[in-house]
């Protein structure tokens, strides 16, 4: 669900890996984008630097932000878990006006496709101006009339580092799960999965981060452009 990129030392291995996985299963495996799949990001936040430091020069890092613009935005499980990087917005209602988005081009600065990957829930009512400075926060209002009138049962969401690696908020209609545990190096998170079976259960896998194992890149001070 987006954010491949940006979130450690490892992000040209990661991202490439689950692209060969996309590969090599493409039906298996959806790749989503997250905020962070784009140009203007990733230039402030360390994919680009780190494309510099490990090949020299800037083709690398293009050659994958020119893929992010054909990742998709959402995606719908068994027609009632609709899955997104970040949250609602007030420019969408139903899911077929998000699949007439002109969705291949960089993220832009406000509008729909923006707010899909940066709008976060919200513990008020109704909308509100994010403190990100792109996207919305949204109530338990707007997420209930959402789910009603596209006949969903969940929000499955990123974007917002929790503890326990998963968090339920309104009233179990939204859900944010966070997969980088122990986020940058230094927050000290869990991480988790989100496990749905034939019978649409819900099992959350919870994960540490791996023994670190004396490798000099993540024993050397953490950049602060990783926060």
């Amino acid at each position: 669900m987006g954010d491949y990129v940006d979130r450690g030392y490892y992000s040209v291995e990661t991202v490439t890996l689950l692209v060969a996985l996309k590969v090599c299963y493409p039906q298996r495996i959806t790749i989503l984008r997250g905020n962070h799949e784009s140009r203007q990001i990733t230039q402030v936040y360390g994919f680009y630097d780190e494309c510099l430091r490990k090949y020299g020069n800037a083709n690398v890092w293009k050659t994958f932000t020119d893929l992010f613009d054909y990742f998709p935005l959402t995606a719908l499980v068994e027609s009632e878990i609709f899955c997104l990087h970040g949250g609602l917005s007030p420019h969408v209602d139903t899911l077929d006006s998000i699949r007439n988005f002109d969705r291949v081009q960089e993220v832009p600065h406000e509008g729909a496709m923006c707010d899909l990957l940066w709008s976060d829930p919200d513990d008020r009512c109704g909308w509100g101006i994010s403190p990100r400075g792109a996207g919305y926060t949204f109530g338990q209002d707007i997420s209930e009339q959402f789910n009603h009138t596209n006949n969903l049962k969940l929000i499955a969401r990123a974007h917002q580092l929790v503890m326990e690696g998963y968090n339920w908020g309104h009233e179990q209609k939204v859900v944010t799960i966070f997969s980088a545990p122990n986020y940058c190096y230094r927050c000290g998170n869990m991480a988790s999965i989100l496990e749905v079976d034939d019978c649409k259960g819900h099992t959350f896998i919870q994960f540490e981060p791996a023994p670190r194992r004396g490798e000099p890149d993540v024993t050397r001070r953490t950049p602060d452009y990783f926060l």
